[in-house]
């Protein structure tokens, strides 16, 4: 991976941080997932408190992400705002309600010690 494209995608991953810390996002974790994944260099998972707030959050990310860097994210999950799944290209972004994250636990699937890290 180039330079450049190392830091397009870490611009984009402090872009998508932001945005969650700023709609009062929870317990946010970054998974560092380059070469370990096809799929992106970052995957971050957050909590909302509830699905209008996990809805909300999504749709401004979303948003900001367009705005910001170009990138139109394929969304799935917004409408029901359980959990949405936000592909931002070269970042990947879960956004759950506590019970729903609880239930699946998806950061253990990516736990390998140092790569699995609360956001700054």
């Amino acid at each position: 991976m180039a330079a450049s494209d190392t830091a397009a995608s870490d611009a984009l991953l402090n872009t998508i941080l932001t945005s969650l810390d700023d709609d009062k996002a929870e317990d946010v974790v970054q998974i560092n997932l380059r070469g370990k994944s096809e799929m992106g260099d970052h995957m971050v998972v957050a909590t909302g408190r509830s699905t209008r707030q996990v809805s909300a959050m999504a749709e401004k990310l979303v948003e900001k992400v367009k705005k910001d860097f170009g990138v139109v994210s394929k969304v799935e999950g917004k409408d029901v705002g359980d959990w949405v799944l936000i592909d931002a290209g070269d970042v990947i972004v879960h956004i759950f309600r506590p019970e729903v994250r609880d239930f699946y636990q998806l950061e253990k699937m990516w736990q390998t010690g140092a790569d699995v890290a609360p956001a700054p």
